[in-house]
């Protein structure tokens, strides 16, 4: 049985990434390095919320450019609270999409220029579908995209199947793919072999993408706040991670 990485891990802190010598020696790379003016980014977001966890910095610099910009959510993430009686699951299907909405608005982005499909995928099932999201990828993506997508190996199971979908269509269609990981950030550690770090790019982040990236974060409210003294689904600390300033991406 595959190990639960995200489960078993007890979390990596910021303070501890913060000293990780592999993560500091990571080179940057520039937006326009990422996507160049006139490609389009395709990002595949397994949930609403994905797109901004995975790339909200990256995305608020597509400001002017959203029609170079292409959203695909995988699911509409209705099973994050399988045990709530107030998130039901359709519940869920109607508020995180709207959440995503917001929250791309507070990046800045005029959301009505973006084009942005919803697959509609059943959450946490993502893997035996697989084969279908290859196809409808491959159908949707342009020889000149760049494509963008959950890391293969961020130990959860809906991130893993859309990394490897998206890493097939990519080869398929002759695009560059560049992987992010989410969740590696809870269940890894500073100086982790596991991790590709030949490949990893940091794109800095100012302090206006920063604070952007920030309030588009809270617009995910479902994600974010306790539900009836359960925890958030969102650890904080791993929030603290992805809210460094900087964004790391697997070129």
């Amino acid at each position: 049985m595959k190990a639960d990485l995200i489960q078993d891990s007890r979390g990596t802190t910021l303070s501890e990434w913060q000293h990780s010598s592999r993560l500091a020696s990571a080179p940057s790379i520039g937006v326009d390095e990422l996507c160049p003016p006139g490609q389009r980014l395709v990002l595949i977001a397994p949930h609403p919320d994905d797109e901004i966890l995975m790339a909200g910095g990256l995305l608020s610099a597509f400001h002017g450019r959203e029609h170079e910009l292409f959203i695909v959510s995988v699911t509409d993430g209705e099973c994050s609270h399988p045990h709530s009686s107030d998130w039901t699951e359709q519940r869920l299907r109607e508020q995180r999409p709207q959440e995503s909405r917001v929250a791309l608005q507070r990046l800045g982005l005029n959301v009505e220029a973006i084009e942005w499909l919803r697959l509609g995928l059943r959450d946490t099932d993502v893997a035996k579908d697989e084969h279908h999201l290859v196809n409808n990828l491959c159908q949707l993506l342009h020889s000149n995209d760049v494509l963008m997508a959950t890391w293969q190996v961020d130990g959860h199971g809906d991130h893993e199947a859309v990394g490897r979908a998206c890493a097939q269509a990519a080869l398929a269609s002759n695009i560059q793919l560049l992987e992010v990981p989410v969740w590696a950030w809870h269940w890894a550690t500073p100086e982790d072999e596991r991790l590709p770090w030949h490949r990893a790019r940091r794109l800095a982040l100012d302090e206006d993408a920063q604070a952007r990236k920030r309030q588009a974060i809270a617009a995910h409210a479902s994600q974010v706040n306790e539900d009836g003294g359960r925890a958030p689904v969102l650890p904080a600390a791993t929030l603290e991670c992805l809210l460094q300033p900087f964004e790391l991406v697997f070129v």
